[in-house]
């Protein structure tokens, strides 16, 4: 999908006091940022900010970062932020490629990874920047807590596959896997829906859903 330029969304983006950019990194300063010690969850391709606006509303006692690479997505994002009448202490956001993650989160600092709906990268020679693929598991094993935890959700069935392949090959954990998770009691417990999630479901299509845990050697 294509996506429509916004003129001065960099601008805005970098002069907004809740956005970090790639050009500051800030891995180990999530307390000082947030002022305290929650566990901090954070989703990649976040897009317009939907779920972890929604997430941040019903957990003051998490500490939320929505990660988005794309200036035009993300402004929105933050101007849905400006225009609440009550603030969200507890939600901060990054522009940036997710493949610089260990640049903006230390060793064992992130509790909780989400990955809605993210870019099926569909050509072969485009696997590795999957954000599910073995490069990006590997990133992710680095940042997260020992007891820490991927969630992911698609639509797309070919890269559900690959994401289950991989998560194997690089010795995870499939804590629970379901290929209809609106017919899934327990994982649709609670379940948030993105975006993407309401339009893709509206028109028939399963929504997949795998929980990660990392690999019991991880140090």
């Amino acid at each position: 999908m294509r996506l429509r330029n916004i003129p001065g969304s960099r601008e805005a983006i970098a002069a907004h006091n809740l956005c970090f950019t790639e050009e500051s990194p800030q891995a180990g300063n999530w307390q000082d940022i947030f002022g305290n010690d929650h566990p901090i969850h954070i989703e990649i391709g976040m897009g317009k900010g939907r779920f972890l606006t929604a997430l941040a509303e019903l957990h003051p006692e998490i500490n939320y970062v929505g990660i988005e690479r794309y200036s035009s997505v993300l402004v929105r994002a933050l101007e849905k932020i400006d225009a609440r009448t009550e603030p969200l202490p507890n939600i901060r956001f990054i522009r940036m490629d997710a493949t610089d993650i260990c640049s903006m989160f230390a060793e064992k600092e992130v509790s909780r990874i989400y990955l809605n709906f993210s870019d099926p990268w569909p050509k072969d020679r485009h696997a590795k920047r999957r954000l599910t693929s073995i490069e990006f598991l590997k990133r992710y094993d680095q940042i997260l807590v020992p007891d820490g935890r991927i969630e992911f959700k698609t639509d797309n069935q070919d890269l559900f596959a690959f994401s289950l392949e991989q998560a194997k090959e690089a010795g995870w954990n499939l804590e629970a896997v379901t290929r209809d998770l609106h017919h899934d009691t327990t994982l649709n417990e609670g379940n948030i829906m993105t975006e993407y999630e309401e339009r893709f479901s509206s028109q028939g299509n399963p929504i997949c859903k795998m929980v990660l845990t990392r690999h019991y050697d991880s140090q």
